[in-house]
């Protein structure tokens, strides 16, 4: 087991409001809340059923390395992915944006870097931008990786998304790592993420793991790191444990979009003036064109490479992933043997009103397997 000392950094910097809600928007372009109480019941109903409905397949700033382009194209895909070597490294610590009596919390940077197994192509080296908070004490902690959900890139500020559940974590003793993701404030743009399926994400969250364990400056216990994702977030660690197997110890996806990339594309991307939705058909056709490839993007066909204990949260009220696509993926993840549970509140997609149940219903599930 690895351990690092937390290294003398400035202290002084500007507070932010870390248990504010973030403007986040989900998947669809908005975020809502209900106000109905909450429960733990496991179904989206007041009763003990889960919803039946399984979607089909085929229905609906420091140093900046940018990529260079690759002599040949990389496979699409969630297995080509898997099949790259990864790394994470020069996590680097910069101003101070808050300080509490129980953490502080800094702007970060890092490198995530993905090549061809073996060396045979060209190596894609990127500049993650982030907010890293670190619990008050010597350590080492655990830590728990964040990825945040849609927000439109060109909006998108550094740290937003889970500044919520980032300063949950981190007063309850959890170093937590903020992931902008490639495209994202400070980080080095992609001009590929869209027709890469933005598999980039997954790429960078994975690196994030990596460069937390080799950083000297973070005080993280290396057997004890997870993953955590909220919305698009939650479909990018699935992807994550899927082409990493035994990366992290644990991984909870809030909210999380569907586990088949044809449900996420009708869902959220289908309108004739999507541009996003655009170039991924002019790269690779739609769902119904090209069934294969968007079920080779999809995390759920591969959920027994998946060697972590998951805990899916969701609302019962979600208004942009819809609870179907929770109960389908919870019961593909414990058909295919994943220790797999599917927790429900009375809330909307941005979690409000239930939004402390379900943190602490998390960390409970990150103690158990962290701690």
């Amino acid at each position: 087991m690895l351990t690092k000392a937390l290294s003398g950094v400035a202290l002084a910097g500007v507070l932010l409001a870390g248990c504010s809600a973030d403007a986040e928007e989900d998947p669809a372009g908005a975020a809502g809340a209900s106000s109905s109480s909450t429960s733990s019941a496991d179904s989206p109903t007041s009763s003990a059923t889960e919803p039946s409905a399984e979607p089909s397949a085929t229905a609906g700033a420091e140093e900046t390395e940018p990529a260079e382009p690759a002599s040949a194209p990389k496979p699409v895909s969630v297995l080509g992915l898997a099949a790259e070597k990864h790394s994470g490294d020069r996590l680097r610590l910069g101003a101070v944006r808050e300080r509490t009596a129980a953490y502080t919390s800094y702007d970060v940077t890092y490198r995530s870097r993905s090549t061809t197994r073996g060396g045979a192509g060209p190596e894609e080296a990127y500049t993650i931008s982030g907010v890293l908070n670190v619990p008050t004490g010597r350590g080492p902690f655990p830590a728990v990786v964040l990825a945040h959900g849609y927000i439109d890139p060109s909006y998108y500020v550094r740290g937003q998304g889970m500044t919520r559940e980032r300063g949950y974590l981190a007063a309850r003793g959890y170093v937590a790592l903020h992931v902008d993701y490639r495209n994202h404030a400070e980080s080095t743009d992609d001009p590929a993420y869209q027709r890469r399926m933005r598999l980039g994400y997954t790429a960078d969250v994975i690196n994030a793991v990596k460069a937390l364990r080799a950083s000297p400056e973070v005080p993280v216990d290396d057997d004890r790191v997870a993953l955590f994702g909220r919305s698009m977030g939650g479909g990018v660690i699935l992807k994550a444990l899927v082409a990493a197997p035994g990366l992290v110890q644990a991984a909870a996806p809030w909210a999380s979009v569907s586990s088949l990339e044809a449900d996420n594309f009708r869902q959220f991307m289908s309108e004739p003036g999507d541009t996003r939705g655009q170039e991924v058909v002019a790269a690779h056709g739609t769902p119904a064109e090209s069934p294969a490839f968007w079920r080779a993007n999809s995390s759920r066909p591969y959920f027994d490479r998946i060697t972590e204990p998951v805990l899916l949260v969701h609302g019962r009220f979600d208004e942009s992933c819809p609870p179907p696509w929770a109960a389908a993926t919870h019961r593909a993840l414990t058909e295919a043997g994943v220790d797999a549970q599917l927790q429900w509140y009375d809330d909307a997609h941005a979690f409000g009103p239930a939004f402390n149940a379900a943190m602490d219903r998390t960390v409970r599930f990150f103690d158990r397997h962290l701690r």
